[in-house]
């Protein structure tokens, strides 16, 4: 396979030395390590062999890999593998992807508290997942999951958020019966958010009182009880205004029900530039759709019900880009 253009590692090499210089103190060991193992990765740096050519005697030198768990060429065969074994695991019935994540300022406590705050952020999402949908009142089945962090943003901004890829249904609790939801429904929102909110700071507050979590910085002063408690006060409140506890959940409603809301409750909504005119055209006016960043494709049915399928053999193509 060849080459691509661009890799990480060329980033790393060009940009590495001037970056390590400008924030020396704040990478650790291990962030160090990545960094040079992804650099010197099926280099000279990394020794080598060669195999020759018993006929023609051409030489062909072929430097070692890293295999660094972080490196994306050496991880690409296992991701791929993942992947291929993930896809053997879905069962045929309709899948949802929901998206927990968390406002700034536990972010911020995030960052400083890796294992800690991620370990709780998969379990408050999953643990909010499992408890709702085995409410009678909703769903009344024990449902599986499949849960991936991924802990920067699209603009690569630190930005923790969990991934859930989960079937539409699961087993009721009596004689293990399939109890599926409705077409292109999982569960409430709402509810869903509430829970996940509370148990998520529940779980942040007894971190804090078991003394697990460190502060450092301009967050030092977390480190006192009463102030931590203070600081997550407001992030309790069912609306917190621009801290947002967001959860998405996809497949998306039509954007035509997105804006009617609007227009029935436009105060409540943030100033997003959108129209709900946009909205109510969006759907079949590809000049409408090509102004707001996306495709009148992206709004058919199919393809809103098929995200996790589209999703899977994507990252599964990447995999193999890298390999």
């Amino acid at each position: 396979m060849p080459r691509p253009i661009l890799e990480i590692a060329d980033i790393f090499r060009a940009h590495g030395p001037a970056y390590r210089r400008d924030y020396a103190g704040h990478l650790n060991l291990p962030q160090l390590k990545v960094m040079s193992a992804i650099e010197t990765c099926r280099t000279a740096a990394q020794g080598g062999h060669v195999a020759a050519c018993t006929k023609c005697g051409h030489q062909h030198i072929a430097y070692n890999s890293c295999r660094n768990r972080h490196c994306p060429k050496c991880q690409g065969a296992a991701a791929q593998d993942w992947m291929q074994a993930r896809m053997e695991d879905l069962l045929p019935v309709e899948y949802f992807h929901v998206v927990f994540t968390m406002p700034a300022p536990i972010a911020d406590i995030a960052c400083q508290n890796k294992a800690a705050v991620y370990g709780l952020l998969f379990k408050a999402s999953a643990q909010t997942l499992l408890t709702i949908a085995a409410d009678p009142k909703h769903l009344g089945a024990k449902i599986g999951m499949t849960s991936l962090l991924h802990t920067w943003g699209s603009a690569m901004t630190h930005h923790p958020h969990v991934h859930v890829i989960v079937p539409g249904g699961g087993l009721s609790r009596d004689v293990g019966r399939w109890i599926g939801c409705r077409p292109g429904f999982f569960l409430p929102v709402k509810v869903l958010s509430r829970l996940f909110r509370r148990l998520f700071l529940e779980g942040l507050a007894r971190l804090h009182k078991a003394g697990k979590l460190a502060f450092f910085g301009d967050l030092v002063g977390l480190a006192d009880p009463d102030t931590f408690a203070a600081h997550l006060s407001p992030l309790r409140k069912t609306e917190s205004g621009a801290d947002f506890w967001g959860l998405q959940y996809h497949p998306e409603i039509s954007p035509s029900i997105v804006a009617n809301a609007i227009r029935e409750n436009g105060s409540l909504f943030f100033n997003t530039g959108v129209a709900a005119e946009d909205l109510l055209t969006v759907e079949s006016d590809p000049e409408t759709a090509n102004r707001l960043g996306c495709s009148v494709d992206d709004f058919e049915i199919s393809t809103r019900t098929r995200e996790l399928t589209n999703w899977v053999q994507y990252v599964a193509g990447q995999a193999a880009l890298t390999a």
